[in-house]
Parts: structure tokens; C-alpha cells; sequence
């Protein structure tokens, strides 16, 4: 009997590993067959996916596009400021008069220093730095240059916020910049767009400044604020918009490009003012199929005229440098202290000449 039951055991044993031995073959084969389905009719591949995605949480919402981090970096460093001019009043009684205006500035430095435009503070006899925490502090001007229009202030405070900055920052069209001023006094604003254009010329009586055009609105009292990037980090200086009377036009503002003002501020913090070396030309025309380029009117008495250059002259290297334009080799003079020699390269009519040039100061 015990031997009987030990059998009937086994068989069960045996016919449950055949079973399962079925089942595993039928699931096998279900699972190949369904696979060669789904590779042959995609439209079942679709059908699977979205029956799947029932038993799936659903997704979650993005974030919105934000650019509070960049303000929430960048804005403290900018600040309000507020400068009145005394003005007699030329007559019998000769009163005195107040006059106010408005701007925005940038604080660049943990010494206090902070760039603005110079016609925020020109003439002011008195200059009021009102801080986003609103802490007031009277400023000192150190120093300015028309050209850029750029001044550079100073404060007595300590643990002053500094606006991020990033010395290799080149700006490019398309990159979106956010505005950080104080328009009409309404308080620490912030408008968006983007950079329309870079190497805006000729929209001072410098040849070597090169605007950023863009269409972030800078109003009354921006003046000298903050012009950011979308990490916060300082693309310029809010300066002008571009005004026509006879034209209704709107969307187009410049700012100083943040290596320009920063190299600015820098010469005035050391000099008190930018000096900058002069040439004493002008150019009319522009080359397209060579570098360099072709001298214009030459102004008596100037370095030019003393070196010997020639209206006509082709030029096109200045010392190691190859030429591409006239505003390189301007900017290459400007930065160039003044008496101290260039060697200009260049053909008069089928000669090559080098003919040294002295440097001296452009005055105003």
C-alpha cells in the first residue's frame, strides 16, 4: 500500500512538470507571436503603448519659463539714483534752483564702485544711491567719459551686493537679456527681449564704441541700470533708445557692452579719466576682397600727418596685428599709450612701406 501511494506521487509530480512544461511552452510562444505582430503592424505597437500608459501615473506639468533666478541674482545690485544740480538764475536777484534727475546704476565692485551714465550725474552737486534693500547712501564722483557716456561713482558702505559678471561674456543676436532699472521712479523694474544687433557704431562722437542693440524697453530713469542675461550675469549698461522725430519708430535701445564699460571703469578708477591714444584719420572706404583699409581725409598737425602717411594708403597691419577693418585699428590706437610708436604696414601705390607712427593723446 505504501509503495502504491509513493507511485501515485510520482505520476502527480510528473504530470504537474508536464503541465507547467505546457503552460511555459504556451506563454513562449504567445509572447514570440505577439512580438512578430508588433514588428510587422506598427499600428498595434501604438495601440500597446496607449493601453500601457492607462496603468501609468500621469505626467507631470513643467515648470513655466522663468527668469526670476537671473533677477533674484542680479537685481540687488542695481540701484536707484537720484542727483540735483543747483543752477543760479542769471538776473537781478540771481536765485538758486533745483534741478532733479533720475537714473540707475550698477554696483561692479565690493569697494563700492558703481557704473551709471554720465548724464544721470552731470553737473550734480549732490548724488543719492538708493539701495533695493533701501538703505541710502550719498556717492562720490570719480570720474567720467563722454565718449561712452559712463561714470563711475563710489559709495562708503561695506558687504555691498555685486552684480554677477563673467570676463569672457561675448553676446551674440538672439540672446535674451532682461533690463534692471527704475523707470519714471516706479521702482526696481525689469523688462525682456532680446540682443537685435552688436558693433552698433557711430552713435557718438567716438569711433571706438560699439553699441548692443535690443529691444528690452529702456525708459526714463533705466538710464545706467543693469542689462542681464538670462544667468544674471552683467551683458552692458542700459544707455540710450534710438529717438527720430520725424520717424515713428519703436523697439530699438542700445547699451554699452559690458567689456567696454568695465574697461571704462577700470582706467577711471586708475586714472581718474580713459586716455586714449590718437591717429588723426578718417576712411571712406571700406575693402571687400582684402584686409585692411584705405586712408581718407588726414587731420594737419595730427600723428598721421607728422608720420607721413598718405590719403590713399592702404594699410594692413599695425605692428604684429592684421588689419579687417577701421574700427580694429582704431581700437588698437586707442589702447595704445600715448608716445609711444606703431609701425604701420601698408602699399602706396605698388610699394610696401612700414612707416612708424607716434602715438599721442586724444584730447577732447
Amino acid at each position: 500500500m505504501l509503495r502504491l501511494n509513493k507511485i501515485t506521487t510520482k505520476l502527480n509530480l510528473l504530470n504537474i512538470i508536464e503541465i507547467l512544461k505546457y503552460i511555459i511552452r504556451s506563454v513562449s510562444y504567445g509572447v514570440l507571436v505577439a512580438v512578430i505582430l508588433l514588428l510587422l503592424i506598427p499600428s498595434l505597437r501604438e495601440n500597446s503603448f496607449t493601453a500601457l500608459n492607462i496603468f501609468q501615473a500621469p505626467p507631470q506639468q513643467t515648470e513655466a519659463l522663468s527668469y526670476a533666478k537671473a533677477v533674484r541674482e542680479a537685481g540687488p545690485a542695481v540701484v536707484n539714483i537720484y542727483s540735483q544740480e543747483i543752477q543760479t538764475k542769471v538776473g537781478y536777484s540771481r536765485t538758486a534752483q533745483k534741478s532733479s534727475r533720475l537714473g540707475s546704476g550698477v554696483i561692479m565692485d565690493s569697494r563700492g564702485y558703481i557704473l551709471t551714465n554720465f548724464h544721470v550725474v552731470q553737473n550734480a552737486n549732490l548724488v543719492i544711491v538708493l539701495l533695493q534693500s533701501g538703505q541710502q547712501l550719498a556717492a562720490e564722483l570719480i570720474g567720467y567719459d563722454i565718449p561712452t557716456d559712463l561714470a563711475v561713482l563710489k559709495v562708503a558702505a561695506n558687504n555691498l551686493p555685486i552684480i554677477p559678471q563673467r570676463e569672457g561674456l561675448v553676446s551674440q543676436a538672439g540672446d535674451v537679456v532682461l533690463a534692471i532699472g527704475n523707470p519714471y521712479n516706479l521702482g526696481q523694474t525689469v523688462t525682456q527681449g532680446i540682443i537685435s544687433a552688436t558693433g552698433r557704431s557711430g552713435l557718438s562722437n567716438t569711433s571706438y564704441l560699439e553699441f548692443l542693440q535690443m529691444d528690452a524697453a529702456i525708459n526714463q530713469g533705466n538710464s545706467g541700470g543693469g542689462l542681464i542675461d538670462t544667468n544674471g550675469n552683467l551683458v552692458g549698461i542700459n544707455s540710450r533708445e534710438f529717438l527720430n522725430p520725424k520717424l515713428n519708430i519703436q523697439g530699438i535701445f542700445f547699451a554699452v557692452p559690458y567689456q567696454l564699460a568695465n574697461k571704462v571703469m577700470k582706467k577711471i578708477i586708475t586714472h581718474g579719466r580713459v586716455i586714449r591714444g590718437w591717429l588723426g584719420i578718417s576712411t571712406t572706404q571700406y575693402l571687400t576682397s582684402a584686409k585692411g583699409f584705405v586712408i581718407g581725409d588726414i587731420t594737419l598737425n595730427s600723428p598721421a600727418n607728422k608720420a607721413g602717411l598718405l590719403k590713399g594708403d592702404l594699410v594692413y597691419q599695425i605692428g604684429d596685428i592684421p588689419i579687417d577693418s577701421i574700427n580694429q585699428a582704431l581700437d588698437i590706437v586707442a589702447e595704445t599709450t600715448p608716445n609711444s610708436t606703431l609701425m604701420f604696414k601698408l602699399y602706396r601705390a605698388k610699394a610696401q612701406l612700414d612707416i612708424p607712427v607716434t602715438i599721442v593723446e586724444k584730447t577732447e
